[in-house]
């Protein structure tokens, strides 16, 4: 067989495993060769799938030059949702079948949304640090009005995508009393179940991005479309780091016309020491956490068997 190893059975490489967080992905009952590597620099990718049918992944990139290289490889296990690390075009003329896994995380992400809404809209950061630099034990009034704070029923929250984890956003936020509208695409008019994307930015007191990562929606909130936004409304990104510009959403949280941010993914990750993300991240009415929205125990454990399961399939012929 093909990228068979010298044993007979196949070679199933793992290029990122840190990725995992330590929880393991279920190899198939049947032989084959599983080699792990916790990190893979992109100048070790070739060497290291040489001879390999599957190759797991999750941000190592796979472009065309290098599937070119990997003439063995017939599986690209993706263990995320989004799969812009591969150069699809190339994989389907390579004759390179790529399997993600979908909704795995749901819950995860969709609970984390509903965390960081709660967290800018109450002003938990400046609360909790008006306890620890003195200001409330050092104050004269029994409490501290450290930030503007609003209730949530009654707001208005614009989805920016439709799947899965936006409908289960959707849902939580109805529960708390929100109104929630959902987005068209850039540029075109309201259809059912949509407003126009225009509408929605304009009236929308949060809004929260899930869509994918493409060429249409790259920097879709961008100094044009901030400015249009309702004065003072917070935005959630827990889709991609590039949907929105960070250089001009910081202009427009200095100049007030943004109220908040709540942000979970960088264009570049880890993030560079002087990447604006991470100076978005001492404002006060920032939140940045680092990609983790998707990694409930629950969430993992599914991307974990599901990964699994893509493998064992596909080397069953299935």
């Amino acid at each position: 067989m093909s990228g068979d190893n010298q044993n007979g059975v196949p070679r199933i490489v793992h290029l990122d495993k840190i990725t995992m967080g330590g929880f393991e992905i279920p190899r198939p009952d049947f032989p084959h060769e599983w080699i792990e590597h916790q990190f893979t620099d992109p100048d070790q990718v070739v060497e290291r799938l040489a001879g390999a049918q599957v190759a797991i992944i999750n941000k190592v990139k796979l472009d065309a030059a290098t599937q070119a290289a990997l003439p063995d490889l017939k599986l690209i296990a993706v263990t995320a949702t989004g799969t812009d690390v591969v150069d699809s075009v190339a994989a389907r003329a390579n004759g390179i079948e790529v399997r993600n896994v979908v909704g795995y995380a749901g819950t995860s992400v969709a609970e984390h949304v509903i965390m960081m809404i709660f967290a800018l809209v109450r002003g938990l950061v400046p609360f909790r640090e008006s306890v620890i630099d003195g200001t409330w034990g050092g104050g004269k009034s029994f409490t501290v009005f450290a930030a503007p704070v609003r209730d949530l029923a009654g707001q208005r929250l614009g989805l920016f995508g439709s799947g899965a984890i936006a409908q289960s956003v959707a849902a939580k936020a109805r529960a708390l009393g929100m109104e929630v509208v959902f987005a068209g695409r850039k540029g075109q008019p309201a259809s059912e179940g949509k407003l126009a994307f225009e509408e929605v930015l304009a009236t929308s007191d949060l809004i929260s991005l899930h869509c994918p990562l493409t060429d249409e929606t790259r920097h879709m909130l961008n100094a044009e479309s901030l400015a249009t936004m309702k004065r003072g409304a917070m935005i959630i990104n827990t889709a991609r780091g590039a949907l929105i510009d960070l250089e001009a959403l910081e202009a427009a949280l200095a100049s007030g016309r943004i109220g908040g941010a709540g942000i979970d993914v960088a264009p570049v990750e880890p993030p560079p020491a002087d990447a604006p993300i991470l100076r978005l991240a001492r404002r006060p009415n920032v939140i940045v956490t680092p990609h983790s929205a998707w990694l409930s125990e629950q969430a993992v454990t599914d991307l974990a068997k599901r990964t699994g399961e893509n493998i064992a399939t596909f080397l069953a012929g299935k």
